[in-house]
């Protein structure tokens, strides 16, 4: 008996060799015929664009992981059974009939979901320093700089009469209202 949880996770699906598209087709039927969006939120199947090198125009798209499909859902006897049963579906990948959750950082690898990071600041806005050790010896700095995983920001300020670029956690800024 599979737990019930009201949490949707990501879960990768095994096909039969090329009936990827059809597994995706025929579950996204059967979740709107049997009224299950609730429970099977998205089916996925990971694509990847190949470029000609010879003919730039001619983009291309590559399963990245063929015969598997990827779904999320919430996970429950009859959410499982209904993929289970879903024509061309050979299984979950997991460890007897235990599918496993995909992690985080598994779905962000794979492109499925992108998060979207809003720190209230962009590079160029005047920041005020609200935490940390400078909190009180910077009045004001301008961002020069944010990192790819938005944790570490750059800013220009002025610290004991000179003008510095120092490294910050991005927690510890606020733009400054004008």
């Amino acid at each position: 008996m599979l737990q019930d949880t009201n949490t949707p996770h990501w879960y990768v699906v095994h096909t039969y060799s090329g009936y990827e598209n059809k597994v995706a087709t025929n579950l996204e039927k059967i979740v709107e015929n049997r009224k299950m969006s609730h429970l099977i939120q998205e089916v996925k199947i990971p694509m990847e664009t190949v470029i000609d090198p010879n003919d730039e125009s001619q983009n291309t798209q590559r399963k990245l992981l063929p015969s598997y499909v990827l779904v999320k859902m919430i996970m429950n006897d009859e959410s499982w059974h209904v993929v289970r049963n879903t024509r061309g579906v050979t299984g979950f990948v997991g460890p007897g009939s235990q599918p496993v959750v995909l992690t985080d950082a598994e779905v962000e690898a794979l492109g499925i979901e992108t998060k979207t990071v809003s720190l209230g600041y962009d590079v160029g806005d005047s920041v005020k320093v609200i935490d940390g050790s400078l909190k009180d010896h910077i009045t004001s700095a301008i961002v020069e700089e944010i990192s790819s995983d938005y944790k570490r920001v750059k800013i220009k300020a002025t610290l004991h009469g000179r003008q510095t670029t120092i490294e910050l956690d991005s927690a510890w800024l606020k733009k400054e209202e004008i």
